[in-house]
């Protein structure tokens, strides 16, 4: 698998044009979604190199370390606008963090009860829980506008959650 990486790396790298971009992203955007394979962010969303930050994790979860990389594009790299989109059939919904580290332990002999895995069972409170968890983050700057949205893996559509 690494030398079919490496191949197509070569054949990308032969016609990129990317090298003199700035590191703050030009439309002043941060996605912060799934790592889902089905989600081609960069596609649905019309973004070209360059325009945004686009931040993944399993279930597109404002995480410690998702808020890390938030707080870092906002104040570091003028990121003044952040979207967060989950998505129809995620493997996180339904999910029991507990049962999963017991799952954990007994597979691997460590605990795994300091991990919070961040699942979650509906769709638009998970979206609305992300979006206040990263509107009331102490250090994001309080002009940065943040929103929702679901992402319909089978039709390729997105609607807005209302934060409700």
């Amino acid at each position: 698998m690494i030398d079919e990486l490496l191949e197509a790396n070569e054949r990308f790298a032969d016609s990129y044009e990317g090298g003199e971009l700035e590191m703050a992203p030009r439309r002043r955007l941060a996605v912060l979604t799934c790592m889902d394979a089905r989600l081609a962010p960069e596609r649905f969303l019309d973004l070209v190199l360059g325009e945004a930050h686009v931040i993944r994790n399993a279930g597109g979860r404002a995480s410690d370390d998702a808020l890390r990389s938030l707080v870092v594009s906002t104040r570091l790299l003028r990121t003044r606008e952040v979207v967060v989109i989950h998505h129809t059939d995620c493997g996180m919904m339904s999910f029991d963090s507990e049962e999963f580290q017991q799952v954990l332990r007994e597979e691997t002999g460590a605990d795994a009860a300091g991990i919070d895995f961040l699942g979650f069972s509906d769709l638009d409170d998970s979206v609305r829980e992300d979006v206040e968890r990263i509107t009331t983050c102490t250090y994001m700057d309080e002009g940065i506008s943040v929103s929702g949205l679901v992402y319909d893996v089978a039709t390729g559509r997105l609607r807005e959650v209302d934060a409700g």
